[in-house]
């Protein structure tokens, strides 16, 4: 889940989803950079030359510090305590010096007739930062501080409630796994509402946050931290929304279909008192502490003779697997495609486990602390078929980071943050029958009758998380670009979740909450446009390379597994890193140089033809939500 390679105050937004490297060095040689810009701003007409000389330079600092900042912002994550947190902060806040005295410097360079390789380079500079720091240096100590702060308010959080007489405390790992199970809707609701008392200290500091990520934005020459943003996809910032827009209207009809279907279901079970046969899902009852993804509640919205061709958490315990198990299963699939094993550190470094006598954020991320060859990921592994999907994707980013180590710092990075995100998510939709079958999961590859079974399971994950993918950084642009105020947070935050998803709150919000904060990535700065281009990715990625590998089957019960053709290819593109505009990137791998959802059509096609037969008879849809000066959420 990220990205431009080793931007700090992201320090930790990167790792938290593939938790790239970033750095720090002596406090007296970032004064020293920092002064640089104003003292060279007096010389002699500048030239192309300069730019590369300029260019070699800042890449060759910020590598150097990165490697310190990925081991403070990891100790940080693992060893959750006020110590890591200001080790983590000062670290932050010195790479951030030097990024933002880098990028202001990167501008006198704006007005010269550069080469194309010069130019992208020094763009992607400017752009490194998630919230860039003014240069003020009073400012980026605050910001390093507070994002430090809210990470560590995040990854310590627990519920504790009443449980017969005695007081029990849940991590936000412990509750997932009950949201997952348990159908007590009672339960669900304390839980959902017990999590959300963790953020709302977090808000006047996002607040504040927001008000110095938009000066510095603003230094760089941008309107505010949503043109920043929106502005990092080789296109303009109003075309990339448009464009973000444009996908998902390609995929709503599937996704209302979907809802229609599952609603039905919850009510069927439930009944017309907790789950109503119109209008919106109360969100505690899909399975998710975000209702995100849908698929825990399968065994609710399945039909009677729909079963699903395996039960891979079940697949996962029958075999035994342990924790390290299941990420040698997700190496093994890399490698079977030509890309280099792991290296040894991997192994000795990451955390698969949560640990026992210390708060650890379990967020699931993949790491590159140097650059090169020590890359980890940091998870707190179940052993269920999800986690083993997750492992497939966090290491994608791992081979990803490995494969493009040899480009320059400033190319280190994913063609865009949706190819990142992409890369392990499309080897894992080759986690079908057929594969399972040749790991020796299986004995034998079911027949095509229980595709649908299969095909839901998917839709519930993938297909419900699309408009959630949308909204998160809908709001965070809004945010940003002052069209909502501090006053309205949650209830912006309500109005996009009620329209793009059709759910509503278990139970009254106000702003009293702020229940944004209550989702990782928004106290852990994580751009959140990368997962929702990365389900649009993942499907056109996974058609392509099928078809390189000559599968003429259904979309949905193809492996690229032992591919040499898919593999080639798919190594070639991850090998470019930035180094090229995403579309260069898209159409190697491709032959298409845009986005396109018709993949995802394509893919679940027989259960879009399911559900509209299911759907007859069901008034489908749900209300728009209130206006955002309305009474209410």
């Amino acid at each position: 889940m990220k990205k431009v390679a080793f931007a700090i105050a992201a320090a930790v937004a990167l790792a938290a989803c593939d938790g790239s490297q970033r750095a720090s060095e002596s406090v007296e040689g970032t004064q020293v950079m920092a002064e640089r810009p104003a003292a060279e701003a007096n010389t002699a007409a500048l030239t192309a030359k300069d730019a590369m000389i300029f260019l070699e330079d800042a890449q060759a600092r910020l590598e150097k510090m990165a490697e310190e900042v990925s081991h403070a912002a990891w100790l940080a994550s693992t060893y959750i305590n006020v110590d890591s947190q200001y080790v983590e902060a000062l670290a932050s806040e010195r790479y951030t010096t030097l990024a933002v005295a880098l990028a202001s410097e990167a501008a006198k360079f704006n007005q010269l007739d550069l080469d194309p390789d010069t130019r992208r380079k020094l763009t992607l500079l400017k752009q490194g930062l998630v919230f860039p720091a003014p240069k003020d240096p009073e400012l980026t100590a605050e910001l390093a501080q507070i994002g430090s702060k809210m990470q560590g308010m995040y990854g310590a959080g627990k519920y504790c409630r009443d449980a017969e007489g005695v007081e029990k405390c849940y991590t936000l790992t412990e509750m997932g796994r009950m949201m997952a199970t348990n159908r007590e809707p009672e339960l669900l609701k304390d839980l959902w509402v017990g999590w959300r008392k963790v953020s709302p200290p977090m808000k006047p500091l996002y607040e504040r946050q927001v008000e110095i990520g938009n000066a510095g934005a603003r230094e760089l020459g941008y309107n505010n931290l949503s043109d920043f943003w929106r502005s990092k996809y080789d296109m303009e910032p109003d075309a990339f929304a448009a464009d973000m827009d444009a996908q998902w209207n390609k995929v709503k009809p599937l996704y209302e279909a979907l809802h229609c279907h599952v609603r039905a279901k919850l009510n069927e079970h439930y009944g017309d008192a907790v789950v109503p046969s119109q209008g919106k899902i109360p969100a505690h009852l899909l399975g998710n502490m975000w209702a995100q993804e849908w698929g825990n509640v399968y065994d609710l919205v399945k039909d009677e003779d729909m079963q699903a061709p395996y039960d891979l958490t079940q697949l996962v315990v029958d075999a035994g697997m342990s924790e390290r198990d299941m990420v040698k299963a997700g190496e093994e699939f890399f490698t079977s495609l030509g890309f280099e094993p792991l290296p040894e550190t991997f192994w000795q470094r990451s955390q698969f486990i949560q640990p026992r006598d210390r708060d650890v954020v379990c967020h699931a991320s993949a790491w590159n602390m140097d650059g090169q060859d020590d890359i980890r990921i940091k998870m707190c592994i179940n052993k269920t078929g999800e986690d083993l999907v997750t492992i497939h994707h966090e290491l994608g980013h791992n081979f990803y980071q490995r494969i493009y180590k040899d480009q320059p710092f400033l190319y280190k990075e994913g063609a865009n943050d949706g190819f990142h995100e992409a890369v392990g998510d499309t080897i894992a939709l080759s986690i079908t029958p057929k594969y399972l079958k040749e790991i020796g999961l299986m004995d034998e590859v079911p027949d095509e009758s229980k595709d649908l079974g299969y095909l839901m399971q998917q839709a519930l994950d993938k297909i419900a998380f699309l408009p959630f993918g949308l909204m998160v950084d809908k709001w965070r642009w809004q945010v940003f670009n002052g069209e909502v105020q501090p006053s309205d947070y949650n209830k912006a935050w309500w109005k996009l979740r009620e329209e793009y998803q059709g759910i509503e709150a278990p139970v009254e919000r106000s702003e009293v909450n702020f229940d944004p904060g209550a989702k990782y990535h928004i106290p852990g700065n994580t751009p959140y446009a990368r997962y929702f281009l990365a389900r649009i990715q993942q499907f056109q990625f996974h058609r392509a390379l099928c078809e390189a590998a000559g599968e003429t089957g259904p979309l949905h019960r193809c492996s690229i597994y032992k591919n040499d053709e898919a593999g080639k290819k798919l190594r070639a593109m991850l090998a470019m890193g930035a180094s090229k505009p995403w579309p260069d990137a898209m159409e190697a791998l491709t032959g298409q140089r845009d986005l396109d959802a018709s993949a995802i059509i394509d893919y679940f096609q027989p259960l879009m033809a399911y559900l509209e037969t299911q759907n007859q008879g069901r008034q489908c849809g749900w209300e728009p939500a209130a206006e955002l000066g309305s009474a209410g959420q």
